[in-house]
């Protein structure tokens, strides 16, 4: 069984005080479903401001906590470091988001199933090759010229639209989620800020067909 997520890196919270967040890990991935408890809801929104604030090299002094989500909608763009995890469960495997891979680019999967190739990131550069009716995923080697050793994790191409629409469900819960959360945290903001992610998230536009069933 294929388990697939959209996922987002969790922040370093340390010195994070603007309101609550989870006792999470930093630097790992989270996967945005819509079951995640308000803690993780906060940590993802904390990351995503933090992120963001950093690339757009905005040094003003936050005030309050209304400041980091009026700055993360004063972005031009909402990035989010992160993407699709894909676990294997009959194998263990599992493929994570390369460094500098962006969860807003999430629907260039559907590019592979047009038989394209996808970037997934560096370090530790996830690998993807298309093998006839079959795509093969390697957790690293997406640098090296020879094929990684082991055995890769292999989607069939036709199912892909189906495992996509499994993803945006989870994005579509944790979109319901954030703005639950919204209201209570920052409620003149709310409707801006639900608006903005599922814009630059691409989570709501419909996507193609689909066929087979998949799980989170």
């Amino acid at each position: 069984m294929l388990i697939v997520n959209a996922v987002l890196e969790t922040p370093d919270t340390v010195d994070f005080s603007f309101w609550p967040v989870a006792d999470l890990p930093p630097y790992q991935f989270m996967a945005l479903l819509g079951s995640m408890s308000p803690l993780e809801v906060g940590s993802a929104l904390a990351m995503l401001a933090d992120y963001n604030s950093r690339a757009c090299h905005d040094d003003r002094p936050l005030m309050d906590i209304s400041e980091p989500i009026r700055r993360l909608l004063e972005t031009d763009k909402v990035i989010a470091p992160g993407g699709l995890r894909v676990h294997d469960t009959r194998t263990n495997v599992t493929v994570k988001p390369g460094c500098c891979c962006g969860l807003e680019d999430w629907r260039e999967w559907l590019d592979v199933a047009d038989g394209e190739t996808l970037w997934l990131g560096h370090d530790p550069s996830p690998r993807l090759e298309h093998a006839d009716e079959v795509v093969q995923l390697w957790p690293h080697g997406g640098d090296a010229q020879e094929t990684p050793s082991g055995q890769p994790i292999e989607i069939v191409v036709g199912d892909l639209p189906g495992i996509l629409h499994t993803v945006q469900e989870g994005l579509q819960g944790f979109l319901s989620l954030t703005r639950q959360w919204a209201a209570r945290h920052v409620p003149t903001l709310a409707a801006d800020l639900a608006a903005r992610l599922d814009e630059d998230l691409a989570i709501s536009p419909p996507l193609p067909g689909t066929n087979g069933q998949h799980v989170l």
